[in-house]
């Protein structure tokens, strides 16, 4: 690329916010020009917006240090400072849905890490190794906002990542029902220890909605393009249970499945280990050379040991066996941050850049 790509985060002094701009450091498509906020960080710099409230495990970039801070609601401002923008501020859903449009209104793609889009039917929820064929809806979309280059795209869930990637490996056996629970790290809630200290030593068995996410999103990302608008898969069948654990990142999960037509466990994990998609195909600058790794050992995948496979952006699977219920169970995990937030959105926007649908403006 000769002429890398100004990039603006709304919401960048969040902690979803603070992961793109660690992401986006020395990034060779793109250059964090713009950071959006509510209207009291506005007018500070980036710096001093933060404070000391970086959560980061790296210190902060020095080329973010000294950026004003815009009032994310100046939209018009914010966006003709910047070619695309990422998006993840803290706001109602309504007034995400909201913002979101007027950003892409003003012919300014929006990858966003929110949830607000994530059932608009024209609007493609994508995990790019599995479903970036689902770009291929947004002329539509383009259509009903009267745009020519704006539009929104968004990625789902980070509770999803660290099973629904093994569904679209796992496709021609024909997966049927999965029963899930998930143990999601504090990272999640945009906590750390420091600020959630009931959070040591301890479990709570509720996330508000992330149940529900947890249940349909995998069905719409392994759904399809129908006139127009996104319809999801009928199955596989999901139950989940999410359950919040002393654990700064990384997002376990506990499967069993049955399928249509049961495979071996030597066909599963051939399956997981060659499982490639877009990001691989076009060497795209985030993506993890293996999706999917593998682990041999009863003990693994573990979160001290795993979660920073191929830098946050790899899944990890192990313990796969027969059960006595279900066809087979396993563990899987991924990090909720890097490839469940802002580095999934990251990989969307250099899939979005592959494919044309982003480019200077």
């Amino acid at each position: 690329m000769d002429q890398k790509l100004r990039v603006g985060i709304l919401g960048a002094t969040g902690m979803v916010g603070q992961r793109f701009i660690s992401l986006l450091e020395n990034h060779p498509w793109f250059e964090v020009v713009t950071v959006a906020a509510s209207p009291r960080s506005a007018g500070k710099t980036y710096e001093e917006a933060v404070g000391d409230r970086w959560k980061m495990d790296t210190p902060m970039p020095e080329a973010v240090k000294k950026l004003v801070v815009l009032n994310v609601n100046d939209v018009e401002h914010v966006a003709s400072t910047v070619d695309f923008v990422f998006s993840a501020v803290d706001m109602s859903k309504e007034e995400i849905k909201a913002i979101e449009e007027e950003y892409a209104k003003t012919e300014t793609p929006v990858v966003s890490n929110n949830s607000a889009h994530r059932w608009t039917p024209d609007v493609p929820m994508v995990v790019p190794e599995i479903n970036a064929d689902h770009f291929d809806v947004i002329p539509d979309q383009k259509k009903r906002l009267g745009t020519t280059r704006g539009f929104i795209a968004v990625k789902p869930n980070c509770s999803i990542q660290s099973y629904a990637p093994c569904l679209a490996a796992w496709k021609e056996f024909g997966p049927k029902e999965l029963v899930v629970t998930t143990y999601q790290a504090i990272s999640g809630a945009g906590k750390t220890f420091k600020d959630w200290p009931e959070m040591v030593g301890n479990i709570i068995p509720f996330i508000g909605g992330e149940e529900e996410k947890s249940e349909q999103e995998p069905l719409r990302v392994l759904g399809k393009v129908e006139n127009g608008q996104i319809v999801k898969a009928e199955l596989p069948k999901i139950t989940c249970q999410c359950v919040r654990v002393p654990v700064l990142n990384g997002h376990t999960a506990a499967v069993f499945i049955n399928f249509e037509k049961k495979p071996t466990k030597e066909q599963l994990i051939e399956k997981l280990v060659n499982f490639k998609g877009f990001p691989q195909e076009a060497d795209l600058p985030s993506a993890p050379k293996q999706f999917i790794q593998y682990l041999e050992d009863d003990n693994r995948p573990q979160v001290t040991l795993d979660v920073d496979y191929e830098n946050g952006m790899g899944i990890s699977i192990g313990r796969l066996r027969e059960d006595t219920m279900y066809d087979y169970k396993f563990i899987g995990l991924s990090h909720n941050t890097v490839r469940g937030a802002a580095g999934g959105a990251v990989l969307c926007a250099e899939a979005l850049t592959a494919k044309g649908y982003i480019a200077k403006k």
